[in-house]
């Protein structure tokens, strides 16, 4: 339970003069990494500069000391920032004091949601949202962002809060408004940074851009060109700020918290298992919804919104050769200092500049190669990505998240509901008769005995399917006997128990039977708390396949049947009257 709530105390043990000196370098390389990305993602969010970096500052820290992951390092993120502009664009104007402190209880009432979803034990709810739902709707968000900075970058007056179709139909109707010294400047500021990544990519590119792209406005005059700056950032450390905790403010909230709570809470796990994969470190999902819920529940009383896990920033960090989470401790130190000394200079920052910083992070944002691989693997999976990219688009970006969740659980459902059942005899040219598929070996089958494998759990969404399967061997095959090799059945639940005898009885009244061979001891515990063995009927359940088909084969089926058969495939055949020998 300590551990729970105070889970730093369980690497705090790794800590050492080397580690200390490993954190304090890859903090220091985060600090000048996230720079550039806090000012960028406040901009996305409507917020002022400032805010992006008081949240780099806060959530990390928090984070990482009551997080599980010893590389996760949280703070503002592209998605999370879109989401929170287009929750609170709504209701109040962006950048305005309004605005501001709707943010701050929308990022309190996403922290709540996320630390009652790990004291519930909830952390493996995100298990159930797919990759192909993430992949679409990053896509998505990307085209919004990238889309949100055009006026930025090439100097045409559209109006604030216009829709996606509506901006670029706006851009085309304006096409002649371009400033073409803007968008020199945008450009310039986005090359100057690839440059710098393809050829020098240790270095922070993102704040060489925006360093380059000051220099080239002041070089050409840029005010006088038409060119806007940031302006000064407030250069101190996050205040003191009081989330607005009416139960009217609450209300209007609840919805967008939650999808930005739900979309933090998938960004910080799946990045966290990617980073752990490498770092072959066992993570606690539970632990993990902890530490971003105090993150945002804290950062909202410090002028910080809503963080999540960052990908680029974790990666890095690992890259960098953090060993603990100090390093997301430190690198949130020195972003206060940096910040100290050099906010005034963003006074020089062209928008331009910004814009085209973004649209470079909008890009990067985007899966090209997991799209590709999707759109060639799996029709279904392409339909999931289709949607939630288009749903990213077109709709309320709250409404886009629930939606690929719900895609997510569908897709799960329809698969387990849809359970592989295999057609099972013995294969002559195995040792010992070894069962196999018969459609794959074109194996004979028993003229009486039925022999199904299930792939899968025997539960109320998979009944119809396997209750279909059963009625179909007696009807159309005529076979009254039927045994389900239950190796592969997970589990099985109350209404899944109950058409088991539901068909048991069916058959006995028909003159044959239903057995089940090789339940795993979960399932067979469950069943015997529920006596389902008196009503499915005694020495029906059987442990190992000889058992099951020495007493089928002996006591149950027609022998009269048996001495006419030709097509002897049980070893017990041999024993029955008309034996002839095994078919070879």
């Amino acid at each position: 339970m300590t551990q729970f709530f105070l889970p730093f105390l369980a690497w705090l043990k790794l800590v050492n003069a080397q580690t200390l000196k490993a954190d304090l370098f890859a903090g220091l390389t985060g600090a000048v990494i996230v720079l550039p990305q806090g000012v960028a993602f406040a901009a996305i969010a409507g917020l002022p500069p400032e805010y992006g970096l008081y949240t780099a500052m806060i959530t990390p820290i928090i984070a990482g000391l009551f997080g599980s992951s010893l590389h996760l390092v949280s703070g503002p993120t592209t998605a999370i920032s879109l989401v929170v502009f287009s929750t609170i664009s709504r209701y109040a104007e962006p950048g305005s004091a309004e605005f501001i402190q709707m943010v701050l209880t929308l990022t309190f009432l996403a922290g709540v949601y996320q630390l009652a979803f790990g004291l519930m034990k909830l952390g493996m709810l995100v298990n159930f949202v797919s990759h192909t739902v993430v992949v679409g709707f990053t896509a998505g968000a990307a085209i919004l962002i990238a889309t949100s900075q055009i006026k930025y970058v090439t100097g045409i007056n559209i109006p604030k809060g216009e829709s996606f179709l509506h901006t670029w139909w706006d851009v085309a109707l304006g096409f002649t408004q371009t400033n073409l010294y803007i968008v020199l400047i945008a450009a310039f500021t986005m090359l100057s940074a690839l440059m710098l990544k393809r050829y020098l990519p240790k270095l922070p590119h993102l704040l060489f851009g925006m360093v380059m792209g000051s220099l080239a406005s002041l070089l050409i005059g840029g005010e006088g060109k038409g060119l806007t700056y940031v302006g000064e950032i407030n250069g101190s450390l996050p205040p003191f700020s009081l989330p607005d905790f009416s139960l009217v403010s609450l209300k209007q909230l609840a919805s967008g918290a939650f999808a930005v709570a739900l979309l933090g809470l998938i960004e910080a796990v799946s990045i966290a298992r990617s980073i752990a994969t490498k770092s072959h470190q066992r993570l606690d999902g539970n632990q993990e919804f902890v530490g971003q819920g105090l993150s945002n529940i804290v950062g909202s009383f410090f002028s910080s919104y809503a963080g999540s896990g960052s990908f680029t920033r974790s990666g890095i960090n690992y890259a960098a050769g953090a060993k603990t989470p100090l390093s997301a401790v430190f690198a949130a130190l020195f972003l206060g200092l940096i910040v100290l000394l050099v906010a005034p200079l963003a006074a020089y920052l062209p928008v331009a500049a910004m814009g085209g910083i973004i649209m470079l992070v909008a890009y990067n944002l985007i899966d090209f190669h997991h799209v590709r691989h999707i759109l060639h693997s799996s029709k279904t999976e392409t339909s999931v990505l289709a949607v939630t990219f288009f749903a990213t688009l077109f709709m309320e970006l709250e409404f886009a998240i629930y939606m690929g969740v719900l895609l997510s659980l569908m897709l799960f459902l329809m698969r387990t509901s849809m359970p592989n059942i295999a057609d099972m005899a013995p294969n002559p040219n195995e040792p010992r008769h070894k069962l196999a598929e018969v459609n794959e070996y074109s194996l004979a089958e028993c003229q009486q005995l039925k022999m199904v494998r299930i792939d899968m759990s025997i539960y109320f969404g998979s009944l119809d399917k396997v209750q279909r399967e059963l009625n179909c061997i007696t009807e159309k095959q005529g076979k009254k006997h039927i045994l389900l090799l239950a190796e592969g059945v997970n589990f099985i639940d109350l209404a899944g128990a109950e058409m088991l005898v539901q068909e048991a009885k069916r058959l006995k009244a028909i003159g044959g039977g239903l057995y089940i061979q090789g339940t795993k001891n979960k399932v067979y515990d469950f069943m015997d708390r529920i006596d389902f063995v008196a009503d499915f009927g005694e020495g029906r359940i059987f442990s190992s396949k000889e058992a099951a088909l020495h007493s089928i084969t002996l006591k149950r089926l027609d022998h009269g049947i048996c001495a006419s058969c030709d097509q002897r495939i049980f070893r017990e055949c041999a024993g029955l009257p008309g034996a002839v020998p095994l078919v070879t």
